[in-house]
């Protein structure tokens, strides 16, 4: 397993660390590729009955990494397409995966960060811990988030989340039903844990038909490959470019009309 993901086992589960807190547990592309590795190892661990998902410093995950967004400006077609499709994969993976999973998320879940939590089958998270889809600021669009968090929020909350791209804290994110159960940094784990036993209490063949049968009663009407398509498809528009470039320089991005 790479540096960048951890595998241990915590009782009945298996604990997949995000390790990149000097980077804000950033999704790079090494880290998606092992974090589609780790949740691959886990659903053939014979030792684990459900998987929790967390993240080493002060961030669960922080979102795309930032140096590799702000390569793909002005990037040929081809590796956007690839990045979205690769990140799309694991968000299948995660939200299919035969045992039941658990987001014990210990702070920041942005943008794509966000999007780990919502395809997790639980979620725990610290009061103060950030949940928000900025995307939109940024003239992108959390195409392969929408599905995931409409089963969560309901559209007026998810509407609200996807239009303004607002932040909300731990305690907002109970309230609305994005996560299930909030607790202290030091009883995070302790949470997860419960549950994990909790979970070991079902039937492995039993779980896995009840997540299945519950991602047919829920199947979206757009398809996987759409999603990302929809994902990648504003990051070659100047408008992206715009945004993305007054991000990465701490200006406001040109539409803004205070900005003019």
């Amino acid at each position: 397993m790479s540096d960048i993901v951890q595998y241990a086992h915590r009782g009945s589960a298996a604990v997949i660390t995000i390790n990149r807190p000097d980077k804000r547990n950033a999704l790079s592309r090494a880290l998606i590729a092992a974090l589609n590795d780790a949740f691959r190892r886990a659903a053939e661990d014979t030792a684990a009955r459900s998987v929790i998902l967390t993240g080493t410093g002060a961030a669960f995950c922080a979102g795309m990494d930032l140096d590799e967004l702000r390569g793909t400006l002005g990037a040929d077609s081809d590796k956007v397409w690839d990045d979205a499709a690769k990140l799309s994969a694991l968000y299948e993976l995660i939200y299919t995966l035969p045992k039941p999973t658990i987001a014990a998320v210990n702070g920041a879940a942005v943008a794509g960060g966000a999007g780990l939590v919502t395809v997790c089958d639980l979620a725990v998270s610290t009061p103060d811990a950030k949940f928000g889809y900025p995307e939109v600021r940024r003239g992108l669009v959390a195409a392969m988030v929408m599905p995931h968090l409409l089963r969560h929020v309901g559209e007026r909350t998810a509407r609200w989340l996807l239009l303004t791209g607002e932040l909300i804290d731990g305690l907002s994110a109970l309230r609305v039903g994005l996560v299930n159960q909030v607790a202290s940094a030091e009883n995070l784990l302790t949470v997860a844990g419960e549950w994990a036993k909790s979970l070991a209490e079902g039937g492995p063949k039993a779980l896995a038909t009840t997540k299945e049968l519950l991602g047919r009663c829920s199947r979206q009407s757009v398809g996987v490959d759409d999603l990302a398509k929809a994902s990648a498809e504003p990051r070659l528009t100047d408008e992206c470019r715009h945004g993305l470039t007054a991000f990465f320089d701490k200006k406001p991005a040109p539409w803004i009309p205070e900005a003019r």
